[in-house]
């Protein structure tokens, strides 16, 4: 089984953390409640995959691209290069109002050509999707989370790697069962304050087909001018 590394082994600890990388044909799911560190977390991944010249397709609810540049250099992560070159394609899905929101980003858009696909946000896009969003409370959710899961099984099975960030408050846990049921790797972050720092750590609730022996938990900060830093590991 190949696996794709996230790169910067001189820089930091997060490649070794995780194995040596995410296996080909793997969904991998952050989930986390806001301030936990799903979207540094993915943007590392992002960052580090390009530097292994893996091509990477971004769709993200946070941020126009202009933002997303400034953020990703502020924890020196300069992704300018890779957009210019192609290497690193970034598409902004506002979810400022409900309206089609699954359907391009599970069609044939130009994030799919990449050999990895990362979605930031993708609770709030189903939230505010105007066919899933109606679901949800109803106790069809689950049956619409696998239609959508169902989606990515022609990615993944031609090898690519598809990271989702979910935070649990924007669906429901009927919704949520299917994707975490269906993830590959499934890293559960928190936070809490330790004296006057806030430490952010991320469960490894499973890794399937690891490369390398895996952290159990992965303690770590985010720094500005450093992005993320591995604190402590925890090997089973």
């Amino acid at each position: 089984m190949n696996h794709l590394s996230v790169g910067l082994r001189d820089r930091d600890r997060v490649d070794n953390a995780i194995g040596g990388g995410f296996p080909e044909g793997s969904l991998v799911l952050l989930e986390g409640d806001t301030g936990t560190g799903k979207s540094v977390l993915a943007s590392r991944f992002v960052y580090g995959l390009c530097t292994e010249s893996t091509a990477v397709g971004v769709v993200s609810t946070e941020a126009p691209a202009r933002e997303y540049v400034r953020q990703m250099h502020s924890l020196s992560y300069d992704v300018v290069d890779h957009l210019l070159g192609g290497l690193l394609t970034y598409f902004h899905a506002p979810t400022d109002r409900e309206r089609d929101l699954l359907g391009p980003l599970l069609g044939h858009g130009a994030h799919w050509s990449a050999r990895a696909v990362v979605v930031d946000g993708f609770g709030a896009l189903c939230r505010n999707d105007a066919a899933f969003r109606p679901t949800l409370g109803t106790g069809d959710e689950d049956r619409a989370a696998e239609r959508v899961v169902g989606r990515l099984e022609q990615a993944l099975a031609a090898g690519k790697v598809v990271v989702l960030t979910v935070d649990p408050s924007t669906l429901t846990e009927r919704a949520l069962r299917p994707v975490r049921s269906a993830a590959d790797v499934y890293l559960e972050l928190e936070s809490s304050v330790v004296g006057q720092e806030i430490q952010k750590q991320a469960l490894v609730r499973r890794f399937a087909g690891m490369n390398r022996p895996v952290d159990d938990t992965i303690s770590f900060s985010v720094q500005q001018g450093r992005g993320v830093v591995i604190e402590s590991r925890t090997v089973a």
